[in-house]
């Protein structure tokens, strides 16, 4: 369903880039996948990015016509600043789940409840359908990610966390925070007192008759939940010192690394991939061959900037410096998350994307105060060009 390369994901661009207007904006809501753009694998780990699909769509739609598509694609990137400016949700998040993992090891009644949920054995129409869905592709539209945790909440009262990492198990575009805090916002602890309920009629709608499940909760009760942490500073830009011999780490949180190169020509690249990460129970092996997959286009694309090229694991980028002679080592800032959890202890320089820098700032409270930095934010990235233009290699390249 999903080639983990830069060909495909411009392509899929250039395929849904005329209808991100009107009929993105009339249709999205309607659970299939021919409504929507399906580029949230690649946008994930960055093999395009936000500028990029930003500005391919600005080249064919107003900000207007394009309004609810440019939303979406800035709700990610909202998700992401407000969890790197409250880090501590995440790994409270890492907390709660030890717990529940725990609590299924010795309550065979939760443990009975939450397998069958997860091979979609509940008997609950629609629900059923979603959980083999997201198995067997890696995707779910993201209507039916929200009904979904809804019932897994309001319904089947099982705890939002083990639905997160259910989530972040099996989707190819599992992200920390966008994954994360959605399941909070459907449970009432983002917006705390407001939760999301799924409901029969509006399911039927937007899957076109396909389910109207009986049975579930008619009122969504907000969870408990303590208040939000207080909001941390910004992460900082490290500055590069081009003439130092130089290693470059490349994570599947960015795959595009032509920006970093631009600044730097790194002696030796080690490429580390950190899937495993995402959860303590084993992370379905689609998704980790899509990520696999995925580095591997980037070495590919990259090859003749990369110095020479090591794939080792976050545990030997030491031992890596070392063999390799370097005075400097290099990232692209990892958003809080596996990865970022897993180089913690790394001695690296981690930079930030313009994008990030200019964006991640304005996440200080809800999602509608920060919409009104798009417009401004907007007209940087029109006037970027395209970082990674020398690395392209396929015939669609002019399009991002």
């Amino acid at each position: 369903m999903f080639t983990p390369t830069y060909t495909d994901a411009v392509t899929r661009l250039a395929a849904f880039t005329p209808h991100a207007g009107r009929d993105y904006a009339a249709m999205r809501n309607h659970d299939d996948i021919a409504h929507v753009s399906a580029l949230s694998p690649y946008i994930r780990h960055r093999i395009i990015t936000e500028a990029d699909v930003l500005r391919a769509v600005l080249a064919r739609h107003s900000p207007q016509a394009a309004e609810k598509f440019v939303q979406e694609v800035f709700w990610r990137t909202y998700w992401k600043g407000w969890l790197e400016l409250r880090p501590t949700v995440w790994a409270n998040y890492q907390r709660d789940l030890a717990a529940a993992m725990n609590q299924i090891q010795t309550q065979a009644g939760l443990r009975a409840q939450w397998e069958t949920a997860c091979l979609g054995q509940t008997g609950i129409d629609g629900f059923d359908h979603w959980a083999r869905q997201l198995a067997d592709t890696g995707y779910l539209h993201n209507h039916a990610r929200m009904w979904f945790a809804s019932i897994w909440i309001h319904t089947l009262k099982l705890p939002w966390v083990l639905g997160a990492d259910f989530f972040l198990r099996h989707l190819l575009d599992g992200d920390a925070a966008s994954n994360t805090l959605s399941w909070r916002w459907v449970g009432g602890i983002q917006t705390q007192g407001k939760a999301y309920l799924a409901q029969p009629d509006n399911i039927a709608k937007y899957t076109q008759g396909r389910f109207r499940p009986e049975g579930l909760a008619q009122v969504a009760a907000a969870l408990p939940c303590p208040p939000h942490p207080d909001r941390g500073p910004m992460p900082v830009s490290a500055i590069i010192d081009p003439a130092k011999p130089t290693g470059l780490i490349v994570t599947e949180d960015d795959l595009s690394p032509g920006w970093l190169l631009d600044k730097v020509a790194p002696v030796a690249t080690a490429f580390v991939q950190t899937t495993d990460r995402r959860s303590p129970l084993q992370v379905a092996p689609m998704v980790t061959d899509f990520v696999a997959a995925a580095m591997r286009d980037c070495h590919t694309r990259f090859a003749d900037r990369l110095g020479r090229v090591s794939v080792i694991s976050a545990d030997a980028l030491p031992d890596w410096r070392k063999a390799e002679g370097l005075d400097q080592v290099v990232l692209a800032h990892p958003p809080a998350g596996p990865t970022a959890d897993a180089l913690r202890h790394i001695d690296a320089l981690r930079v930030l994307r313009a994008y990030d820098l200019d964006a991640w700032p304005h996440a200080t409270h809800g999602f509608f105060r920060f919409k009104d930095a798009i417009p401004k934010l907007l007209g940087g990235i029109k006037g970027w060009r395209c970082c990674d233009r020398s690395a392209l290699r396929s015939p669609l390249a002019g399009i991002a």
